[in-house]
């Protein structure tokens, strides 16, 4: 099941839309998507668009018209799908939208074109389709935690050969985890004791390659005595071998262009203050990080600090400045830890050589030790012009390019090497005969050890317990290739169920039952295919007997719809619990017709319930009215239930998905909505991110409250002017303010500059509260429970 679009950009309205940041109820909890999801929007507010994304993913691909889209949806049981990968789900989904009535009632666009025809199960098919339950009723139910027979045993067959492999799983680990400690644990382990085993780059697959010479036939292992004398073999007076030296690698021609880089980097110069350009006082800098949000008052000179000098020292300190200081503190750190390999190099010590290599050790040693300190020295000058730039950081410093010997360096290290070379060469006989020794030793301690774990029974233990494991998952395949089969033959079977007569019925039976089109009728015609010259069905919209030209959008959105309703019932979509949006389906239609929408959804889909999740979106009131009778939508119990009711609001070019307001689930009605926004302009002190919305559509709000709330105080003919003008009293000055507002901003006729200017804050504020204190002035009452229908305490009013 969806649980939530987790994220939305550049789709159209849906600018940048995060689920986690919008979607939230009064507690500020993150709601997520439930069984039915009812969605209400306003025109033009993003419905569709959401519709295409989930359309998306029954056709497997967005449309290509968006201009670098992202979209992210979240199941609870599959794997996150985005955009590049619509076809991975593996869910139905099944979509009803203008695309749809497009692609499938290809009519609408080309009157001289059909309908794409589609079968359900035909009514001669009762012996194919009762052989498909047969089939059905052996696999059994599929459902999580609720399996039955064929899918229970799959289930059963999964846990024991799960078990199984645990089970040898755990032998090896045991096994596993016996040699590698012989091997490697520390400090016992081989690799710890090279003075006697003679490698301490030993690992666990070189104990595996000497425990196959031991298991040898051949394998002879050395007596206790033999042992005795290795050992003391080991004692004799040499030198042990000296390892390669690691190489020094300091990228200093990279550093220097870096730091070169950083000091000519130039600063833009607006929104600056001479003062602290002319004269770096890095004290400013943390002058701000002490106080900012924390004194109101200099420490310094105790002057109360501006809220103006706060934005001079804003603007001064820019992203741009603190960007750069950034990248020096980076740079400067980084050329410290170059700093810290040069401490920290150092030649082996000299006792590690035979004494005829000391004099040669010195000069070697003191050659390197003078390198390192001049290769320090001129780090730490690309240190001190990084540091001067980062105290003066609005003004570039020229690049002075540290002498750095890098040639010598590398000559200091190849004389290491081949010191060690020399020395390694002095010892090389005894090393020998000392190697020989210890892979001796070592050998008979891999010996002993086998025989202490009893090796050959956990082997043995292992291969039993595997042979068991390959039983069970022999079992387990059987069942999923007899389930698999079995799915193969049902679709086999149901492929011969084709009935586009049938299909046809059942669009005729919605629209003329449910519709009472008995003018109107789908048919389906027979003609061969010229290509292969079968038998194909297309299908066509009559009149009369006649095919049927010039239909209304009325006429089409039954049509689509009834074909919509019965495409579930195809033999794609039939038992295989689809996820379904319906995206605004009672376009063009009077109210007759919507509550016989809602008929279908509640008898054909919502009454069957074959379906995964059901998303309905409508911009109709009525219609969300009605879908507030489905099974289980009781509003006061949505926590309990199945149902989530969300709105799409949508402010100038974006759009954001909300919880839908207590007050439009429980009252269905805009006028309580545009109470709520003029209420809310009311008692707004200032615009910000969080409430310019209300702002910004306070015209268009107010105009429209004014004309319904106006109509049913005077229900005469006098024009609305007078309505205003006898709702404000005789003080003129209000009637006439608030109307030059409402008209103004609601409308950019005659006023095109308003839709270039930003909204007078003060002037809607005032109209707002004038409204409100007239409202509550004539009838106290009915303000009480207008602020009560939108969830504000009166007191708080």
């Amino acid at each position: 099941m969806i649980t939530k679009i987790k994220y939305i950009k550049n789709l159209a309205v849906y600018k940048d839309f995060e689920w986690d940041k919008e979607v939230k109820n009064e507690k500020g909890e993150i709601l997520e998507f439930k069984k039915t999801n009812i969605i209400y929007g306003r025109n033009y507010s993003g419905k569709t668009t959401l519709s295409r994304i989930f359309r998306a993913m029954e056709t497997g691909k967005l449309s290509s018209k968006y201009d670098n889209p992202e979209c992210c949806i979240k199941f609870n049981d599959v794997s996150d799908v985005i955009q590049d990968d619509f076809t991975t789900h593996k869910k139905q989904v099944r979509v009803f939208n203008e695309d749809f009535i497009r692609d499938n009632l290809r009519f609408v666009v080309n009157p001289d074109d059909s309908i794409e025809p589609f079968a359900i199960v035909g009514g001669d098919n009762n012996t194919i389709e009762n052989e498909i339950n047969v089939l059905k009723d052996k696999l059994g139910e599929n459902e999580k935690e609720k399996e039955t027979r064929l899918y229970k045993d799959l289930l059963n067959g999964s846990q024991i050969a799960k078990q199984a492999a645990i089970a040898v799983e755990a032998a090896k680990k045991k096994l596993t985890d016996q040699l590698s400690l012989k091997a490697i644990g520390n400090p016992h382990g081989i690799k710890y004791k090279p003075e006697i085993y003679g490698d301490q780059l030993y690992s666990n697959p070189k104990l595996l390659k000497e425990l196959s010479v031991v298991k040898n036939d051949s394998y002879e292992p050395i007596s206790d005595d033999k042992k005795s004398l290795l050992l003391k073999l080991l004692n004799e007076q040499k030198k042990d071998s000296i390892l390669d030296s690691k190489r020094l690698n300091i990228l200093f021609e990279d550093l220097n262009e870096q730091t070169s880089l950083l000091l000519s980097r130039k600063i833009t110069q607006s929104n600056k203050i001479d003062g602290l350009l002319k004269d770096a006082m890095l004290w400013v800098r943390e002058g701000i990080d002490l106080h900012k949000n924390k004194r109101s008052k200099c420490s310094f000179c105790d002057n109360d600090i501006t809220k103006e000098r706060w934005i001079e020292l804003e603007n001064h300190f820019n992203e741009e400045s603190s960007k750069l200081e950034d990248n020096l503190k980076i740079l400067i750190s980084n050329i410290k830890n170059e700093i810290e390999k040069l401490e920290d190099f150092k030649m082996e010590v000299k006792d590690k050589y035979y004494s005829k290599f000391h004099v040669e050790y010195e000069i070697i040693n003191a050659e390197l030790i003078d390198c390192l300190k001049s290769s320090k020295d001129a780090l730490e000058l690309l240190i001190n012009q990084l540091e001067n730039r980062l105290n003066d950081v609005f003004n570039p410093l020229a690049f002075k390019e540290p002498p750095f010997d890098k040639q010598k360096l590398i000559e200091i290290f190849k004389k290491i090497e081949q010191l060690n070379i020399r020395s390694n060469d002095y010892t090389k006989n005894l090393v020998k005969e000392q190697n020989e020794a210890k892979k001796e030793l070592r050998l008979r301690e891999i010996f002993d050890f086998i025989n202490t774990i009893q090796y050959d029974n956990q082997t043995s233990e292992i291969a039993s317990l595997e042979a068991v494991f390959e039983m069970e998952k022999n079992k387990k395949a059987t069942i999923k290739k007899e389930i698999d089969d079995i799915l193969v033959l049902i679709t086999q079977k149901q492929n011969q169920l084709n009935d586009e007569g049938g299909a046809v019925d059942k669009v005729n039976e919605f629209l003329n039952s449910h519709f009472g089109h008995q003018f109107l009728t789908l048919v389906a015609i027979e003609f061969d295919d010229d290509v292969t010259g079968n038998k194909k069905y297309r299908f066509e919209v009559q009149r009369d007997g006649k095919k049927a030209h010039h239909l209304s959008e009325g006429e089409v959105s039954l049509i689509a719809f009834c074909y919509f309703i019965a495409k579930l019932k195809d033999i794609k979509t039939k038992g295989k619990k689809p996820i379904i949006w319906i995206d605004d389906p009672i376009s063009s239609l009077d109210s007759n017709h919507i509550f016989f929408i809602y008929t279908l959804i509640n008898t054909q889909i919502y009454g069957d319930e074959e379906f995964e999740q059901l998303f309905i979106s409508t911009h109709n009131l009525n219609f969300l009215k009605y879908l507030k009778r489905l099974p289980g939508a009781d509003i006061t119990k949505e926590t309990k239930t199945r149902f989530r009711h969300l709105i799409i609001n949508r402010s100038d070019k974006n759009s954001i998905i909300k919880s839908m307001p207590n007050f439009l689930k429980n009252y269905v009605t805009e006028f309580n909505y545009l109470f709520e926004q003029i209420y809310k302009c009311s008692i707004m002190s200032n615009v910000n991110d969080s409430n310019y919305t209300e702002y910004y559509n306070f015209g268009n709000n107010a105009r429209k409250f004014l004309e319904l709330f106006l109509f049913y105080k005077y229900p005469d003919t006098t024009t609305q002017t007078q309505k205003i003008k006898k709702f404000f009293g005789e003080n003129n000055i209000p009637s006439i303010f608030t109307d030059r507002i409402n008209n103004e901003y609601s409308h950019l006729s005659g006023c095109f500059e308003r839709g270039e200017t930003l909204i007078e804050e003060p002037e809607m504020y005032t109209a707002a509260k004038l409204i409100i204190d007239r409202i509550k002035y004539h009838d106290i009452d009915q303000y009480q429970a207008l602020v009560n229908s939108v969830e504000i305490s009166f007191e708080q009013a």
